[in-house]
C-alpha cells in the first residue's frame, strides 16, 4: 500500500517549506522532484507521479520552495506574494541543498545514500546546478529544463525593471500578478558564475536524463539542446507530442497518467535503475 508522509522543513531566511514523501517501501532508492516557477509540490499530476514512482521501486519526496508563492497552511494557492516577490535563485539552492541534507542525515526518515533529483522548467535549472555542487546526488533527470535563467522573462523588461524595482508577471491560471523584486537580478549578477546553467551543466559527471517535448511552447526545444551540447555525456530524449508539462494541467481531476506524462515516468524509472 502506497504511503505519504509530510514534514516542514525550514527554508532560506528561515521559512518553512513543505515536504511530502510518497513510498511502499520506507527504504528504497530516494527521488527528489523539484518544480518550476510558479509551480507547486501538489500542482496538477504531481502526485499521481509520486505515486507511479512509489509503485515502481522509489521513495518519492516532493517539496515546495520557501518562497515560491505558496505557504505551509495553503499549500496550493499563491496566497504569500510577498515572498514570492522576495524570492532568488540563490535561495532556491539553498532550499534545494536543506532538502537533500533533510533526506541524507536520516533525522526524520530513513537515510539516503544519495539522491536522485528530478527538475521541471526552472527546477531544471536548479537541479542543474546542485548537481554539478553535489556528490550526494547520483543521478539527475531535467524535464523541459531551462538552459538560462534569464530566459524566464524578456531581456527588453530588465531596464524598466530596474528602474521601478519590481517587475509584474501574469499567472494566466490564476489570473493573479506574480511580482518579481529586482533582488532577482542582482542575485544573477552577484553570481553569475554559479547561476550560469550551461556552464554548471558542463561540469556535471553524474549520469544525466535531459528531456524535452517537441511541441513545447514556454521553453524551446532549443535548450535541452544547448543543454545537450554543453554535456555531450548526458542523454538527450525528445518527446514527441510533448508540451511543457507533458500533458500536465492544473487541477487535474483524472486519476491516470496523461499518456506522454506515462512514457515520461517509464523512461526516467529505466534510466534509474540503470
Amino acid at each position: 500500500m502506497i504511503k505519504k508522509e509530510t514534514y516542514t522543513l525550514p527554508g532560506a531566511k528561515g521559512r518553512g517549506m513543505l515536504i511530502d514523501l510518497t513510498f511502499k517501501d520506507k527504504n528504497a532508492p530516494l527521488v527528489i522532484f523539484a518544480h518550476g516557477f510558479k509551480g507547486f509540490k501538489d500542482w496538477g499530476t504531481h502526485n499521481l507521479v509520486a505515486n507511479y514512482f512509489a509503485e515502481h521501486g522509489f521513495r518519492f519526496l516532493k517539496f515546495n520552495f520557501s518562497h515560491n508563492g505558496t505557504t505551509p497552511d495553503k499549500p496550493i494557492d499563491f496566497s504569500d506574494l510577498i515572498a514570492f516577490s522576495d524570492n532568488t535563485f540563490s535561495m532556491e539552492l539553498a532550499d534545494l541543498n536543506a532538502v537533500i541534507d533533510f533526506a541524507c542525515n536520516g533525522s526524520s526518515i530513513p537515510k539516503a545514500k544519495g539522491v536522485y533529483l528530478i527538475g521541471h522548467s526552472m527546477g531544471g535549472g536548479i537541479s542543474i546546478i546542485q548537481t554539478a555542487e553535489d556528490k550526494r546526488v547520483k543521478k539527475l533527470v531535467t524535464m523541459a529544463s531551462i538552459s538560462g535563467f534569464g530566459n524566464l522573462w524578456p531581456k527588453a523588461a530588465e531596464e524598466q525593471w530596474r528602474l521601478q524595482g519590481i517587475m509584474y508577471m501574469l499567472n494566466s491560471r490564476t489570473g493573479q500578478q506574480m511580482p518579481l523584486k529586482a533582488g532577482l537580478l542582482d542575485d544573477l549578477e552577484r553570481n553569475i558564475g554559479r547561476l550560469n546553467i550551461l556552464a554548471k551543466a558542463a561540469q556535471i559527471t553524474q549520469p544525466w536524463l535531459i528531456m524535452h517535448g517537441d511541441d513545447d511552447k514556454s521553453v524551446p526545444l532549443s535548450h535541452a539542446k544547448e543543454l545537450k551540447a554543453a554535456n555531450p555525456n548526458a542523454e538527450l530524449l525528445i518527446t514527441k507530442g510533448a508540451d511543457h508539462t507533458f500533458g500536465g494541467y492544473h487541477p487535474y481531476p483524472e486519476n491516470t497518467l496523461p499518456p506522454v506524462l506515462q512514457k515520461f515516468c517509464e523512461q526516467t524509472v529505466t534510466f534509474l535503475n540503470k
